[in-house]
């Protein structure tokens, strides 16, 4: 097992992960309260790392962070170095790559809180930065944690973009997925399978736990409905 990769994965997973949390919850919070071509066209953009090959984003983040384009000269200046086969640009990468696997479950969260509430809260003039804090979160929260999980649980798993925008550094870009590429590279197949099992046991662990989320929910669901 390479432990360095480990914990090179597990910062990059935890930074992710709160990173998307800051910029998915007001982002998922706008396109679930209306409607519009402004909406449409902002969701098919987070959509995207979905259905574009890992390469291809990887490709293009590589060339922006990169010195050769403007964007990617201003952060050289900025941070003292380019981002590109750095860990900053691998965290840029991942929440860029992550991003709808973050936002997805709270704008679904967000649409199923009954309307109802929200009007009676800002009834009693309550402002709306208090409506979301007190109100669509907490009845949000299983779907706050799904994100949280997914978000952590992809950004373990990238491959291609932290392969093109971070190389293959040991101790700087090296990811377990990249680990486990070049273990098996190697023909080193007694440690490729140890690193493999430890990804498939957490991913299992994490899809387990959705699910067991979504039991909930849909517990909480029907007793909401007897209730009313």
């Amino acid at each position: 097992m390479d432990f360095e990769a480990l914990w090179l994965t597990v910062r990059l997973a935890v930074g992710t992960t709160a990173i998307l949390l800051v910029v998915a919850l007001p982002l998922a919070w706008w396109i679930a309260s209306g409607h519009g071509a402004a909406r449409a066209l902002v969701q098919s953009v987070v959509a995207l790392p979905l259905v574009l090959p890992p390469t291809v984003l990887g490709f293009y983040l590589l060339i922006m962070m990169g010195p050769l384009t403007a964007p990617g000269r201003v952060l050289t200046r900025v941070l003292g170095h380019p981002l590109a086969f750095s860990f900053s640009g691998l965290l840029v990468g991942s929440v860029i790559y992550s991003l709808p696997f973050a936002v997805q479950p709270l704008v679904a969260g967000f649409f199923a809180v009954d309307r109802g509430y929200l009007e009676a809260a800002a009834g009693l003039g309550a402002r709306p930065a208090k409506v979301f804090f007190s109100v669509v979160l907490p009845m949000a929260r299983l779907s706050v944690l799904t994100s949280a999980v997914l978000a952590f649980t992809h950004t373990v798993g990238e491959f291609g973009v932290v392969l093109m925008i971070g190389g293959n550094i040991p101790g700087a870009t090296q990811t377990l997925s990249i680990s486990l590429y070049d273990l098996v590279q190697d023909g080193n197949y007694a440690a490729a399978e140890r690193t493999a099992l430890l990804l498939v046991g957490f991913s299992l662990a994490a899809l387990l736990l959705i699910y067991l989320l979504q039991g909930i929910r849909r517990t909480d669901g029907r007793q909401a409905d007897i209730v009313r």
